[in-house]
């Protein structure tokens, strides 16, 4: 006989970075394990420093990082966690991205632009990651910049049930914002049968996060309008929406995101704004002034989705499994 045989077990670890840690906390209690403990920290300089505190040599990984404002700081320290995981003979490392930094440079509009979302792609392979665990990518195309299989979660489950038992079906019109997100509106349609509408806008190419809309296709007078987008930033293109959709006669409006950016003006917007309520998932931390000053606005966990996930991915089971009904 040559070589040598073990009788070891498959280990899951999770690991967490400093960007997020609630929802680390959530989805670390709904597998039943404890984060391992992380000494990290930033030299005066600006450089990051970390260290696990248990060995994870031999270990299934799971390191989560939401790429939450200030962006490329927490970037910058998931790279060198999962490097640190490399370092450290882990068996595997997956990065668990609830909201992928850079998703919405995936294609080049005009000539001398980069495609950033796929160098941060790029930068996991090359740090270590072995598998890439996102929900709701801006683009599914994001999915083919990674080297790697990557698990594509949808919060609209979630989403559309919460919406779906808080407003009567019979009056109720699914709306996309934009043309691109027609696809997407659909799959909340056929789970809530409800009608579809589409508000058809055009971007100023020059100015960042500047919106003109132009007109609502599809039937909105007297019904209660559900916005279905997938991140809400500045909160300009969503709430011009929604005036859109007032104009044409909505009795209500509702505005569903998987995440919540909320950066710049964005508060005094959806103050400011006639929707009735705005949902998002805690994929991002939401600004405390708003969770506090702002009672229009629900959060729900995704938590139990990515824990679902993070079990199938460990057990050799089906991702996709969870998403069939879809």
């Amino acid at each position: 006989m040559t070589g040598i045989k073990t009788t070891g077990e498959k280990k899951l670890m999770f690991f967490s970075g400093r960007a997020h840690p609630e929802l680390a906390e959530e989805v670390a209690q709904q597998l039943g394990v404890g984060v391992v403990p992380t000494k990290a920290f930033d030299f005066a300089n600006g450089e990051i420093y970390v260290r696990y505190q248990e060995s994870a040599r031999g270990a299934d990984c799971f390191l989560i990082q939401s790429h939450t404002a200030p962006i490329n700081k927490w970037i910058m320290e998931q790279l060198i966690m999962i490097d640190a995981l490399k370092r450290a003979s882990a068996r595997s490392i997956t990065v668990i991205v609830p909201f992928y930094g850079y998703a919405r440079q995936d294609k080049k509009h005009r000539g001398r632009e980069p495609i950033s979302a796929r160098l941060i792609a790029d930068m996991m392979k090359t740090a270590g990651a072995d598998r890439i665990l996102t929900v709701d990518l801006h683009t599914d195309q994001i999915q083919g910049f990674f080297d790697g299989p990557v698990d594509h979660l949808f919060a609209l489950p979630l989403l559309a049930d919460y919406v779906g038992a808080k407003v009567d079906k019979g009056k109720l019109t699914v709306v996309s914002p934009d043309a691109g997100r027609v696809r997407v509106a659909d799959r909340w349609c056929d789970r809530l049968g409800a009608p579809l509408a589409i508000v058809h806008k055009r971007r100023d190419k020059d100015v960042a996060n500047q919106v003109t809309v132009h007109e609502v296709v599809g039937e909105v007078e007297g019904r209660v309008c559900v916005l279905v987008d997938d991140m809400i930033d500045t909160g300009g293109t969503i709430c011009a929406a929604a005036d859109a959709l007032f104009a044409h006669g909505a009795e209500d409006v509702i505005v569903t995101a998987t995440h919540g950016v909320l950066s710049g003006p964005a508060a005094d917007r959806l103050k400011n704004s006639r929707v009735s309520e705005f949902v998002f998932t805690n994929t991002l931390p939401t600004p405390s002034e708003l969770s506090r000053d702002l009672d229009k606005i629900s959060v729900l966990s995704i938590a139990p989705t990515i824990a679902s996930a993070v079990r199938e991915v460990f057990e050799d089971g089906s991702v996709t499994s969870l998403f069939d009904e879809q």
